[in-house]
């Protein structure tokens, strides 16, 4: 398997892999499927350097998911903590791919200049997320209740923190 940087060709891949979670789980808190267009818009906010990372694990040209830390919030003290995320193709679950890619996010951003805190909302429940997270070190800092409203129900999420 060959975990690189995502490019702009992986994002169709990307897109049908996200859109799974949004039509099927409460993982993320999107209620309709994203079109190409905005998907783009996110992708955008990547670079190949910086704290702002995008990395897919791929076999024999498929890619199986991805891993990303982007913007924790946008006013200017924030600047040092990223918000970090993984999603993997359902078939692709359990495999180990979650646990190579989020190494490898967490190497790369462990030697940018700058980044303080690695932070990671998990929808409740999802004890595979959490397992994951625990298995790197994050601690579970707090719950947001019933803060997301999707398939007729309120759902948590838990907020879990890494120290670089």
């Amino acid at each position: 398997m060959l975990i690189r940087d995502g490019r702009a060709e992986d994002l169709p891949r990307l897109l049908e892999i996200y859109n799974h979670y949004v039509d099927h789980t409460p993982i993320t808190f999107d209620i309709e499927p994203l079109s190409l267009e905005k998907r783009r818009l996110w992708f955008d906010g990547f670079a190949s350097d910086g704290p702002h990372r995008i990395f897919v694990a791929e076999t024999n040209g498929r890619v199986h998911g991805y891993a990303c830390s982007g913007t924790f919030r946008t006013k200017p003290a924030y600047h040092r903590s990223v918000e970090a995320s993984v999603y993997l193709d359902a078939d692709d679950c359990g495999g180990g791919i979650g646990t190579a890619l989020y190494a490898h996010l967490l190497a790369v951003l462990e030697e940018e200049v700058g980044v303080h805190r690695v932070l990671a909302g998990i929808t409740q429940p999802n004890e595979t997320s959490v397992a994951l997270h625990q298995r790197f070190g994050f601690k579970r800092i707090g719950t947001f209740s019933d803060v997301g409203f999707k398939f007729g129900r309120y759902w948590d999420v838990a907020w879990f923190e890494l120290a670089l």
